[in-house]
């Protein structure tokens, strides 16, 4: 029977459910989903494993940042970048974390060191009618590869990828460790840091500059990836990149960090850079049980 046009309006409501507080400040977004972030910290350069800006120099000249990392440990700042894309079901916001320093405790002779290193997260957040949604799933950036979680009482289940685990939450935030030296990024798993010291930050209006390697109590102040002459608005500067999404650097390996838009997992699919470019499809390849889910943009800054 042919359906009335009432009808099809339910059915398209019932598909596609109301957005919520669409006045909700990207900003607001952020700083609900905003992880506590366990960063494991290594005894023999403690401040090298510090989060902070990557213009903590107070330039954008990439290629300075290894030796300016410990010139003024005051400018490390614990800092992190956000950004929102928002489909007609879900909001995907991604933060990463910045370190001058990709770096080990032994001689490597340009195998493993680089300068510059971001790595992150994704939050995916369902719109269910309140502010800011609920939380269905994380995926994290460790190297070349992602790992998948989701929450306790998730629809979500193993899609093309096997989910790697459960989301931890601190204080009602999800919770995210990062390795010392290397800072990959997975989901925290409740234990203490290897070998006991690390440094836990939390978000907040300022950032702060962790009171030793086993500092606590630490802050990061969450930065928009658009900012003006900020990640993003410089993508095309060969001073801070190298090309499309690759830092410039030239200390270790030369120009080996990636902006969110050249994170890649090597051997997964749909390729470099969808976190960033197209969050609803790496979602959609990642995981099933997604129930109603679009991957039509309301909002995405990186295909503006």
């Amino acid at each position: 029977m042919k359906k009335t046009a009432g009808a099809i309006l339910i059915s398209l409501m019932a598909a596609f459910p109301p957005l919520g507080n669409a006045s909700a400040s990207e900003l607001d977004l952020a700083s609900k989903w905003a992880p506590v972030h366990y960063q494991d910290t290594d005894s023999t350069d403690y401040d090298a494993d510090y989060l902070t800006a990557a213009n903590f120099d107070g330039d954008w000249n990439m290629r300075n940042n290894w030796e300016n990392q410990s010139q003024d440990l005051r400018k490390l700042k614990g800092s992190a970048y956000y950004s929102v894309s928002e489909t007609e079901t879900h909001w995907f916001v991604i933060y990463s974390f910045y370190h001058p320093r990709d770096w080990t405790d032994y001689p490597d002779f340009v195998l493993d060191t680089h300068e510059n290193d971001l790595e992150g997260a994704m939050m995916i957040v369902r719109k269910d009618g309140s502010p800011s949604g609920s939380l269905e799933g994380m995926v994290t950036v460790f190297h070349n590869h992602f790992y998948s979680y989701t929450p306790a009482g998730s629809p979500l289940t193993d899609g093309e990828e096997n989910i790697d685990g459960t989301i931890q939450m601190t204080d009602g935030r999800p919770a995210t460790f990062q390795e010392a030296k290397g800072h990959g990024l997975k989901a925290w798993d409740g234990k203490e840091f290897p070998g006991g010291d690390g440094v836990i930050y939390k978000p907040a209006g300022e950032g702060s500059v962790p009171s030793s390697g086993n500092g606590r109590n630490a802050a990061y102040k969450l930065i928009s990836v658009m900012e003006p002459d900020g990640l993003w608005d410089r993508r095309n500067n060969s001073e801070t990149y190298a090309s499309f999404g690759t830092f410039a650097g030239d200390n270790g390996k030369d120009n080996a960090a990636n902006a969110p838009w050249g994170w890649d997992d090597s051997d997964d699919s749909p390729g470099r850079g969808a976190m960033a470019l197209d969050p609803a499809a790496l979602t959609d390849a990642y995981f099933d049980g997604l129930g109603a889910f679009s991957r039509n943009y309301a909002v995405n800054p990186y295909q503006e």
